[in-house]
């Protein structure tokens, strides 16, 4: 499970939008209302400590996994300019109780990295981050020869995930773990 004092990413600023201080947001999470609704957020550039920000309005784009969304202190273009590239976190302890079967994208951080190989799973290796800004790509640190990779994050390739039991089981074309 999360640790109750981790923050999870649910969105990424990506650009300013028009010369109001509106900026758009791409969603990394499955509720809108994180985008919409007004009141506190916290946004965190790099690796610095998060800080909150006022949330005034928000909407999403329609057809699109992005949001157009204005924040209180924010008022020109230049300012929002500022935030490119910030997240958009939520703390841990607030997320939404999900059902049996789903489990939250930072859950899979650290979650060991199993094949099957002549009918036997192997571990080989660990998820050490996720890539979000274009396709959900996890990446894995292989334990033969510490080289991470990225492997897309689809059902194809990744058919089984046990949160509880700390494990994936991911089936790579071949290949995909020599690049």
């Amino acid at each position: 499970m999360i640790n109750e004092n981790d923050w999870l990413v649910v969105g990424l600023i990506t650009s300013p939008h028009g010369i109001n201080g509106k900026v758009k947001v791409k969603s990394l999470s499955d509720f809108e209302e994180r985008f919409i609704n007004p009141g506190m957020r916290w946004v965190q550039k790099e690796n610095e400590l998060p800080s909150k920000i006022e949330l005034d309005s928000g909407f999403k784009q329609p057809g699109k996994e992005t949001f157009i969304i204005k924040f209180k202190e924010i008022s020109n273009r230049n300012q929002a300019d500022k935030l490119k590239n910030h997240k958009i976190l939520v703390k841990t302890e607030k997320l939404p109780i999900l059902n049996k079967e789903e489990f939250h994208l930072m859950e899979l951080i650290k979650l060991e990295v199993k094949i099957l190989e002549n009918q036997k799973l192997i571990v080989i290796g660990k998820v050490i981050n996720l890539e979000n800004e274009k396709n959900n790509l996890l990446v894995i640190k292989l334990y033969k020869n510490q080289k991470k990779v990225l492997i897309p994050f689809v059902k194809e390739i990744v058919p089984l995930i046990d949160i509880k039991n700390n494990f994936l089981i991911i089936t790579p074309p071949k290949g995909l773990l020599e690049l």
